[in-house]
């Protein structure tokens, strides 16, 4: 799910002066199936507006990953942080544009929580089923024009098309080993 060509980015490098952040895959049932939250980004924010994420962020001075990102679910979308059970991470990922390396965290808890969300930081919050992010119908592709120095690049972008949002670049990511992991069970 990864957008080609990633131009300033070697998945085999993380840059000096990268920061730390973690995020929150918190999967819960609900109408018989299993769901996850995802937040479309506020429209104040400084990095990633409009763009639908996962519940996280920076990982403060002293602070577990685990426990940063169960913070953030709290701040973001009122999850209680005692109500989550911490099942283990993925692959950490390197985000070039807001120079952080991405820590995803899966956690559960056994019902839907009945979410608080920030509404400076969070416009809303979507919830696919693991069924939806499995379905083939649900991956797309477009290809955006970007520019790198003084030429234009073709770039193919594959996106979940979820809820009349687009979930694409490290959130994607994120879910695709997520939902291969959960394949390989």
């Amino acid at each position: 799910m990864a957008p080609t060509p990633r131009a300033g980015w070697d998945p085999f490098k993380v840059p000096e002066g990268t920061r730390d952040g973690a995020a929150l895959i918190l999967i819960y049932p609900h109408h018989d199936t299993i769901h996850l939250p995802l937040t479309v980004r506020g429209s104040g924010l400084r990095n990633h507006t409009g763009q639908v994420s996962l519940p996280g962020g920076r990982v403060d001075e002293g602070e577990s990953i685990e426990a940063a990102a169960i913070r953030e679910a709290e701040e973001e979308i009122g999850v209680a942080r005692e109500s989550v059970q911490l099942l283990g991470r993925l692959t950490p990922l390197h985000i070039p544009v807001s120079r952080f390396l991405l820590y995803p965290v899966v956690g559960f808890v056994p019902s839907r929580p009945v979410f608080n969300r920030a509404e400076w930081e969070v416009a809303r919050i979507i919830e696919p089923s693991l069924r939806q992010l499995h379905d083939p119908a649900t991956v797309k592709r477009e290809t955006q024009t970007r520019t790198a120095g003084n030429q234009s690049i073709a770039v193919d972008v594959p996106f979940f098309d979820i809820d009349s949002e687009k979930v694409w670049g490290a959130t994607a990511m994120v879910l695709a080993e997520f939902c291969a992991i959960l394949a390989d069970l």
